[in-house]
């Protein structure tokens, strides 16, 4: 099982891999202009409720409550007859893989971002759909363009879908204490997953006003299993020598109060509105 899930997660990272070089791609070929986007990072700037709704779907997007269980799930399947020092160990790896992972896609978004304002903001086009994105690119950097383009959305469509079907069969399992039929974890799973997706789809919705909605109601799910994390693993009595120390914990309330705190203002400001 190890073994499997191993190849797993090496075909996700060459898909996270494939979306990353593909959008470094595109912002050296759209020429993004250097100072703005240091000066973006540097100085963020929310003017507009759209804006904070768009900030709040990223952070649904990179974190993802759902991702919190599975990679919990995964320690706890790896640590299964080992030592301390060895736990240790798969600790401390588990660590610098989430934060590699976190920080990589923190900057895949920040790289779609900058490709996007870059190609379309700056010469005042208005792009509403991902459709009307890739007609726009071929005219205006080449076909190749949006082919790397169309491609970086199919590899994240993959990747994230096969974390969506791993942390439900983890949290399904959770809720039921036992191990489910592969083939019906995999019909369940999928028909929870596609369904409702092909449903809007057949009523004309906007698949990426979904995609944006869906975001933020990932950011708005992520203090339901984050709190209780952050609660649990500071707690001697439940992690013993695992537990978290002070400064980790700090650290870790503070990220769940900005949290909370941006999700408690777009809800402020979209209830006013």
């Amino acid at each position: 099982a190890g073994k499997k899930f191993r190849r797993i997660e090496l075909m996700i990272t060459m898909l996270v891999f494939g979306i990353g070089l593909g959008y470094v791609y595109e912002i050296f070929l759209v020429g993004a202009n250097a100072v703005s986007v240091g000066t973006g990072l540097i100085i963020p700037t929310i003017t507009s409720s759209n804006q904070l709704f768009l900030v709040v779907g990223i952070i649904g997007a990179t974190v993802m409550p759902h991702a919190l269980v599975l990679h919990s799930s995964l320690t706890k399947t790896r640590a299964v007859g080992l030592n301390l020092e060895q736990r240790k160990k798969l600790l401390r790896y588990h660590r610098w893989d989430s934060i590699g992972n976190l920080t990589i896609a923190g900057l895949i978004n920040m790289a779609i971002l900058i490709m996007a304002a870059a190609a379309f903001h700056t010469a005042g086009l208005t792009v509403a759909t991902v459709d009307e994105a890739y007609k726009t690119l071929t005219p205006l950097f080449g076909l190749f363009a949006s082919v790397v383009f169309a491609l970086t959305l199919l590899f994240s469509g993959l990747s994230s879908s096969t974390v969506g079907v791993l942390a439900g069969q983890s949290i399904l399992e959770g809720f039921l204490g036992t191990k489910l039929n592969p083939w019906f974890r995999r019909i369940i799973l999928r028909v929870i997953n596609v369904i409702p997706t092909s449903i809007a789809i057949s009523l004309h919705y906007d698949p990426l006003l979904l995609l944006v909605y869906s975001q933020v109601v990932l950011s708005l799910m992520i203090p339901l299993p984050l709190i209780p994390l952050i609660y649990y693993t500071s707690r001697k009595k439940v992690m013993n020598q695992f537990v978290n120390r002070g400064t980790i914990t700090v650290l870790a309330v503070l990220t769940a109060a900005v949290i909370v705190g941006l999700n408690g203002v777009l809800l402020y400001t979209t209830l006013l509105a």
